[in-house]
This record gives C-alpha cells, sequence and structure tokens, in this order.
C-alpha cells in the first residue's frame, strides 16, 4: 500500500450537513410591524402625531389599535379643556388651580400608556376605549 491510501482510509468523513436551516438572526415583530414599530407606538400617544402611524402602519393591527386611542384620548382631552375654559369664565382662579391638576393626569395618563404600549400591553380607559374600537 502506498502512503496516500494509508492516509485515506484514517480520514474520517466530513459529517453531514444539518437537516434543517438555523432561524433567521431576527424575526419580524408579531403583526408584521416595522423595524421603527417603537417610535410609532410612542407618537400613537402624543396627541396630534398618532395620525402618523395611523395612516403609516396600515398592516401593525397593534400599532393601529394604539393610534386609534390615541386619537380618541386626544378628542376626549379637547372636550375637557373646552369644559375648562367655559369653568374658567365663570371661576377663575378654581378653575386655573383645576386646569393644572387636569393637565398633570393628563401627562401621567399618557406616559402610562407609552410604557404600557411598549411593553406589549394595552391599557383600555373605561367609556373611551369603546369608541376607539368602533373606527
Amino acid at each position: 500500500m502506498s502512503e496516500n491510501e494509508n492516509e485515506n482510509e484514517n480520514a474520517t468523513p466530513p459529517p453531514p450537513p444539518p437537516s434543517t436551516p438555523p432561524p433567521p438572526p431576527s424575526e419580524p415583530p408579531a403583526g408584521g410591524g416595522s423595524s421603527n414599530r417603537s417610535i410609532m407606538l410612542v407618537l400613537s400617544y402624543l396627541w396630534l402625531l398618532a395620525l402618523i402611524p395611523l395612516l403609516v402602519e396600515k398592516e401593525d393591527r397593534e400599532v393601529q389599535w394604539h393610534a386609534k386611542h390615541g386619537i380618541v384620548l386626544m378628542v376626549a382631552e379637547f372636550l375637557v379643556w373646552i369644559v375648562l375654559m367655559v369653568l374658567s369664565s365663570i371661576l377663575s382662579c378654581l378653575a386655573g388651580i383645576i386646569a393644572m391638576f387636569v393637565w398633570l393626569a393628563i401627562v401621567i395618563l399618557h406616559v402610562m400608556m407609552i410604557v404600557q404600549a411598549l411593553n406589549g400591553k394595552r391599557m383600555l380607559i373605561p367609556g373611551l376605549s369603546h369608541y376607539a374600537d368602533q373606527f
């Protein structure tokens, strides 16, 4: 036997290729969302900016849900401000104090809703979420 034949007999065959390919490194977000999904979720609760995710992210149902709720919340806040303006014409000092607390509550509510949206949860607002589900 020659040395080449001896080396071929001692060589081990290469391992077979894996039967299933490994998963892709990054899977798209659930619902077919885009790469800027977090930005769209934040914009959903920033008053008039909620129109951007509503019009841009038509395929992502989760972003659409949050954008619709953000718009309904904005309309409700607008109505609250109208009531506060009427009250301020009647009770100037008291309405100013009430308006300050209402503004603080609105900002806290928006922050809570943004955090919930980024964590993949939905926060329902009694009396308002029903209207958002209608359109």
